[in-house]
């Protein structure tokens, strides 16, 4: 469902993405890890076909995203680190806004509200303003609205990052009741993440990828942590290009 064919993005002389190769497939939930800088946003903007690759491509169900992005972008759900939202608008109000701009039929939309709400736990704020709903209430939002049109892939960028303790545990198991139906690509730096929702984990460092396994290889080859520290200096010496 994603496939990353020898993937680069070069700034001038500095690459940020640097010949990057993976596929992910229908139901699995990968966990796209790095520090931060590594070039996990660059390559996820690549995948969506927000930007262009320097070299190679990045295809959604074998379509090609700098080809032909819009028909692409029918099969995608991408939520981005601070997602757009309106924070006038109650949850409800939003759903119904992109719902119609997407043209779900009128007749689905009020039940397909319910059933995104339902999923993502957002049923006892759907009539309060978004403004006033936590983050991480807000993130549930964003997913619910990603949700909406049916994607075939979901693309999350950091969709922990600024939460407190409590608000993380939700949105990962937001996080994993919908990866049991949706191919899923979760960028984060937490380890925790890893052994919260993920089956796999592609490790990326300065732009290279650097591990490509089952999260049950990573976090059992030693020290979590340590695995983490290593794999975040193996590239280190490297030149940019």
């Amino acid at each position: 469902m994603i496939e990353a064919d020898r993937l680069r993005k070069i700034y001038g002389r500095f690459a940020a993405v640097d010949d990057v190769s993976f596929t992910v497939r229908r139901g699995e939930v990968v966990a796209f890890l790095g520090p931060n800088g590594a070039g996990k946003s660059t390559t996820m903007k690549m995948l969506t076909g927000y930007l262009t690759p320097t070299s190679g491509s990045a295809r959604l169900a074998g379509i090609d995203m700098t080809e032909n992005r819009l028909a692409g972008a029918a099969l995608l759900g991408y939520l981005p680190e601070n997602g757009p939202l309106y924070p006038d608008m109650t949850p409800r109000a939003l759903l119904r806004f992109f719902g119609e701009v997407w043209r779900v039929p009128k007749k689905e939309l009020p039940a397909r509200i319910d059933e995104v709400a339902e999923l993502c736990d957002l049923r006892s704020v759907m009539n309060k303003p978004i403004g006033c709903l936590s983050k991480g209430y807000r993130q549930r939002v964003g997913m619910a609205n990603v949700l909406l049109r049916r994607p075939e892939v979901l693309i999350l960028d950091e969709p922990t990052t600024g939460l407190d303790p409590n608000q993380i545990l939700q949105v990962r198991e937001t996080v994993k009741r919908i990866g049991r139906e949706k191919t899923v690509l979760l960028s984060t730096h937490i380890l925790q993440e890893v052994k919260a929702v993920a089956s796999r984990v592609l490790f990326l460092c300065r732009g290279r990828l650097v591990f490509d396994g089952s999260a049950d290889r990573f976090l059992a080859e030693g020290d979590a942590e340590e695995r983490f520290y290593q794999l975040s200096r193996e590239n280190e010496a490297a030149p940019a290009v």
